[in-house]
């Protein structure tokens, strides 16, 4: 099978290469995969950094997948290696960080599950449970965010003490938590449910509310506030 001929861009009209396109009309005149051919530079002797990139993108069935990949699995693709691959995953961090935040960057106002969801935007993408809390003031401003844990979590772990130990020790008025499920299905599980009323329980006793847990999946999310009303009831069992 005779392999297609991929011109390097250095052999392209100027008005046809990524980076004097980008010049001349902006970065949001490019396609993903001129963008991405702008990060890998150089192509290899069989095919250019276009080519590369658009079978980088097919790879792992697009940018989603490729927001999702480890550094190994990039570095594995033909003509990357671990050099390139380390600079895709730094563009790709700041990407993410652009959607984030910052403390101290601007003032964040939480208003809805939605506004938490927002924050977290590679939460879907994680491959393990990430369990994450904020801290707000009185007026609902976010103080912090910190990740308490990684990996499955389950009712046993001690949630109450590290959540609200760190709202102790940033003045917050308020706490939110959330964690992914790796699955894509925001569905909770048992020990979800449990950890829930245990932490509005712990919040209720210092004073410190609980204002909601939220799943997020692919997609989708769940916010315990909305749909269990029952936790937020003062007769709330401990037991589901």
């Amino acid at each position: 099978m005779q392999m297609r001929y991929s011109p390097a861009i250095r052999e392209l009209p100027p008005e046809e290469r990524p980076r004097e396109r980008l010049q001349k009309y902006g970065a949001e005149s490019l396609s993903t995969v001129e963008l991405l051919a702008i990060i890998i530079r150089t192509g290899t002797k069989k095919e250019s950094a276009i080519s590369l990139a658009e079978r980088l993108l097919s790879a792992f069935k697009g940018l989603k997948g490729l927001y999702g990949a480890s550094l190994e699995q990039i570095a594995q693709i033909e003509g990357l290696g671990m050099v390139k691959a380390v600079e895709i995953k730094a563009a790709i961090e700041l990407g993410k960080r652009m959607f984030s935040f910052s403390q101290g960057d601007e003032i964040v106002q939480i208003t809805c599950p939605q506004d938490v969801v927002n924050l977290f935007p590679d939460l879907p993408f994680q491959t393990q449970e990430l369990f994450k809390a904020i801290f707000l003031d009185v007026k609902g401003k976010l103080i912090k965010e910190k990740t308490l844990f990684v990996g499955t979590l389950d009712a046993s772990i001690s949630h109450p003490r590290e959540v609200f130990k760190e709202a102790v020790a940033c003045s917050a008025a308020s706490v939110i938590v959330l964690h992914n499920h790796p699955s894509g299905d925001c569905t909770p599980s048992r020990d979800d449910i449990e950890m829930t009323r245990r932490l509005k329980q712990a919040g209720d006793i210092l004073s410190i509310p609980l204002q909601d847990h939220i799943i997020i999946g692919k997609g989708r999310f769940y916010s315990f506030r909305a749909s269990r009303s029952d936790i937020w009831t003062s007769r709330a069992n401990v037991a589901e």
